[in-house]
């Protein structure tokens, strides 16, 4: 009931998972070609034209008649503060400046696929090169040396060798050193920080006012934990802006560094008030869960809260690549422990997710007579609780290993994704049978969640999004959770989906709480990759011309704030 209102309520369009949540990326089945596309330039390599055409356009739009002259000459500032967290990004994840690459490529549709990748490297197909004159992308993106390797970094003497916010460079006499991003950066910090201070004095909420002012000190500071206590609070302001360095996804040698990103987003007060209750649960279902009572002796906040809003301006990380629907922030354990997160919705862009993508490729790969069961609730749902997820089971080892994320080094991401993917639909079975959840059946929302894995791993098994997601898919095939027919399509086994459910959480929780890198590393070495099957599969998808994800037409022209 709730949801078919929530439905009804909004007309949504738009896009992904980040914890920030994101579907982030690849799909070698889409690669096709290895000729030379001759430009002007550096020529398209590894693909064919076609993939150029993956990215639907999209319009980050909203309803601004509602917001006062301060507050609308509030976003405008904060989507210049987002520019500059662009501008980091190119640096972080490239390195190359931007203007100079793009001006290399005169061929208008490569140049764009380029802008959307953040450099010559195709995100959704395993970081493969598309543009000739460049190298693989390294793991460690521009936070680390070229030539490091784990082993070197793991042995060395380094201040803040495992820090979120610093990068490790090497001397002239090649010995390792870190620099603080509030000094490699400074310049850059010091524009978004005043941008920010300005936009505070714009705030009608105070609470609002304070976070704008904590953030841009955070910035030049690189210390987050306040800023972050502060967002916890906030409650009622009807515009939020979620920036500064977040994720480690980008960091896939070692899973410590994170990204710039940042999203402008306006609140939807009455529909973030009917998504309020379901956070509350998280106690009780962290009791329920289908592990060993000292995988969850942990006590998730109960002061978390659920948010639908507008995205009207995406940044950095993440407008790169795949495109993100819902938010789980923030990322400090000790806030989590102590608030628990905030889960915020994208709700204009998750429904042109659900229109333009999920639908055409159950059309394709799910058996007829089940598709009745694609709904948007579902999706809507199984996306929501995906983020509600991430404050169940355990942040720190019982075994004496630190946190979960320093554990677990590189793989702790996609575990992460793993089990809040699974622990979702956990969330959503316990929640029907309560009664909570009144809107659709339990067949509704295991297709759609079947159905969501196929739009999700075109994004392919390089990211922890990916790896999380064909991990999920071979577990499955494993347990006979689905069955193919000989005319190709997929059939949701009910009974067996169940407990596939349970059996992969388990194992998940297991393997967080043991902080078992090795035995996670096996796990993703025997199921993180699209085997053969179903790169056919997504090949077919391709050749139906489905789009893999959206870009977006966003800034101050497309809301007409200029």
């Amino acid at each position: 009931m709730i949801l078919n209102k929530i439905s009804q309520a909004i007309l949504l369009s738009g896009v992904v998972f980040l914890s920030a949540c994101s579907d982030k990326p690849s799909s070698p089945a889409e690669t096709t070609s290895q000729t030379p596309v001759k430009v002007m330039g550096p020529e398209l390599i590894n693909v064919d034209e076609q993939r150029l055409n993956i990215y639907t356009d999209f319009s980050l739009q909203s309803d601004l008649s509602h917001l006062s002259d301060n507050q609308k000459a509030m976003i405008a500032i904060l989507i210049d503060a987002s520019k500059i967290m662009d501008a980091l990004f190119w640096k972080q994840a490239f390195g190359e400046d931007k203007e100079t690459f793009l001006a290399k490529l005169t061929d208008q549709q490569i140049r764009k696929f380029a802008d959307i990748n953040y450099g010559p490297w195709d995100r959704l197909n395993g970081d493969e090169t598309f543009l000739s004159g460049y190298k693989e992308k390294s793991l460690g993106a521009q936070f680390y040396p070229a030539d490091i390797t784990k082993e070197e970094l793991n042995n060395a003497d380094v201040e803040d060798k495992t820090g979120l916010y610093s990068i490790i460079k090497r001397d002239e006499q090649g010995k390792l050193y870190s620099v603080p991003y509030s000094k490699e950066y400074a310049t850059e910090l010091a524009q978004a920080a005043d941008l920010l201070r300005q936009a505070s004095k714009l705030a009608d909420n105070k609470e609002f006012a304070n976070y704008l002012n904590l953030r841009a000190d955070a910035l030049q500071k690189d210390d987050f934990q306040v800023s972050d206590f502060a967002w916890m609070d906030m409650k009622n302001n009807p515009i939020d802006v979620v920036i500064g360095p977040i994720e480690t996804y980008e960091d896939q040698l070692f899973g410590y560094r994170t990204a710039y990103e940042s999203y402008v987003l306006i609140k939807d007060l009455k529909w973030s008030e009917r998504l309020a209750k379901f956070a509350a649960f998280l106690p009780e279902l962290q009791k329920g869960l289908p592990v060993d009572d000292k995988y969850k002796h942990e006590v998730p906040g109960s002061d978390a809260d659920l948010n639908a809003y507008d995205v009207v301006y995406y940044a950095g990380h993440s407008n790169a690549g795949s495109k993100t629907i819902a938010i789980n922030l923030p990322n400090d354990e000790q806030v989590q422990l102590e608030k628990g997160t905030r889960r915020l919705q994208l709700k204009n862009a998750m429904r042109a997710k659900f229109d333009k993508i999920l639908v055409p490729i159950s059309e394709q790969l799910i058996v007829p007579e089940q598709r009745k069961h694609i709904t948007f609730d579902a999706f809507f749902a199984n996306t929501m609780f995906h983020e509600v997820a991430h404050g169940l089971g355990i942040k720190n080892t019982i075994t004496g290993k630190g946190t979960v994320r320093q554990s677990l080094q590189e793989h702790a991401s996609a575990l992460e994704e793993g089990k809040a993917d699974i622990l979702g639909l956990y969330m959503v079975e316990q929640l029907l049978n309560k009664g909570e959840i009144s809107e659709g059946t339990i067949e509704d929302y295991y297709i759609t969640f079947m159905a969501g894995i196929f739009r999700s791993v075109r994004f392919g098994a390089s990211s922890a999004h990916g790896k999380a997601n064909m991990i999920r898919f071979n577990f499955f095939a494993q347990e006979g959770a689905f069955s193919k027919n000989e005319d190709g399509f997929y059939r949701v086994n009910m009974e067996k989906m169940s407990i596939a459910m349970a059996k992969l959480s388990r194992l998940i929780l297991t393997l967080q709480g043991d902080g078992d890198y090795q035995k996670v590393d096996q796990l993703i070495a025997t199921h993180g990759d699209i085997k053969e099957s179903l790169t056919k599969d997504l090949e077919k998808l391709s050749q139906a011309n489905i789009p893999v994800d959206v870009t977006f037409k966003q800034g101050k022209d497309v809301l007409g704030l200029n």
